[in-house]
């Protein structure tokens, strides 16, 4: 117990978890398994989403949502996953507060894995986030439901589209004119967000307690409709980009089966009452999540690495491609959890471990 009361008090703090995950994320970076599950070895896939829990102390960060709390209140735990099944980010929010907020807090947040298009459900978008996205240089491409109520918006007035005899068309025209008179604004405030002095989700809160016609606000959902009208028009096309989508927020969904297994003390429930106290719990069960992921791949890799047979070899990585390395029956979290600082006999063999860059196509890298 005084082991335990040690490690709580001097390395379970806000910066230190954050230290360990970035540490296990950079490790895993350097094995070569992960790029298998890359659809493009160019650009990084992630994703977000939100999983509810239930809150057994009173706490300004909570909030009401009937459907899965009751009468009572809850936090969600907004998850951050890439392509390779790495938990680059969390944080924990009042219930009832909508996800797109938080986005680009994630996005901008991690410094190990960086994002190439992101993608969230409908609660994670908005036409600001289209803006914010754009601006900062990352693709966004959410799924959102009930896709064909969504509108089309355009530079010239419909009835030009019209008389022109084209089939689709827009329901509104951009107001280039408020846009033009804030680009300045919307520069200042992207690099404000870029340079980190105030989070992108605290900006957003002060922009919409105010009235709806802030010009800054309204600039941004304007430039946010351009994009967004090229992204619908794109996924409406493009088949692969669609699969993609689905398949990436498939990630999280499993990533938060995975929380939940993990989460089995207090009855899966926060019991802090602190946003800062939640977080620090967020971050300890991702730390415990990216160390079994990253088991799991040096699993693997040492597997493939022992196999001699190329056709089995073969068959191995087929089968990693088309699975997750998300798995965790083979984890007992019933059983003796040991803090001393005995040394761990190594049953991975390294060198092995690097030469496998040969085999599935990767460079190799240092580790």
């Amino acid at each position: 117990m005084h082991d335990i009361d040690h490690i709580r008090t001097w390395y379970l703090s806000p910066d230190m978890l954050q230290e360990a995950n970035d540490a296990v994320l950079a490790f895993t970076e350097t094995l070569n398994i992960p790029k298998l599950f890359r659809a493009n070895p160019d650009k990084n896939h992630t994703a977000s989403d939100g999983q509810k829990f239930n809150l057994s102390v009173d706490s300004l960060n909570s909030g009401y949502s009937f459907k899965y709390f009751g009468l009572g209140r809850g936090v969600s735990r907004y998850s951050f996953v890439d392509e390779s099944h790495r938990l680059f980010y969390t944080t924990v929010i009042n219930a009832s507060e909508r996800e797109a907020a938080y986005v680009i807090d994630g996005l901008m947040h991690q410094e190990v894995i960086q994002s190439d298009i992101h993608s969230t459900d409908t609660f994670g978008y908005s036409e600001v986030i289209f803006a914010l996205t754009h601006l900062l240089g990352f693709t966004f491409a959410p799924r959102i439901k009930n896709f064909k109520d969504q509108q089309l918006y355009a530079f010239e007035p419909k009835k030009l589209y019209r008389d022109n005899g084209y089939t689709l068309l827009p329901v509104k025209q951009i107001n280039t004119t408020i846009i033009e008179e804030q680009w300045e604004q919307m520069i200042r405030l992207i690099i404000t967000i870029k340079e980190r002095r105030v989070s992108a989700s605290q900006l957003l809160k002060r922009l919409t307690s105010y009235s709806r016609k802030h010009k800054l606000y309204q600039a941004l959902r304007e430039f946010g409709r351009i994009i967004k009208t090229q992204f619908l028009l794109n996924y409406i096309d493009d088949v692969s980009l669609r699969q993609q989508i689905e398949k990436q927020l498939n990630k999280v969904e499993s990533a938060n089966k995975f929380s939940k297994a993990v989460f089995f003390g207090n009855s899966g429930e926060y019991f802090y009452a602190t946003k800062e106290e939640q977080d620090i719990a967020s971050n300890a069960l991702r730390l415990i999540q990216n160390s079994i992921i990253c088991w799991n791949y040096l699993y693997f890799s040492n597997l493939l690495a022992k196999e001699k047979d190329p056709e089995q070899q073969s068959k191995i990585i087929n089968a990693l491609k088309s699975g997750s390395i998300i798995h965790w029956q083979h984890i007992n979290f019933y059983g003796e959890y040991d803090f001393t600082e005995k040394p761990v006999e190594d049953e991975f063999d390294i060198e092995a471990i690097r030469a496998l860059s040969v085999l599935i196509n990767v460079p190799e890298v240092e580790i």
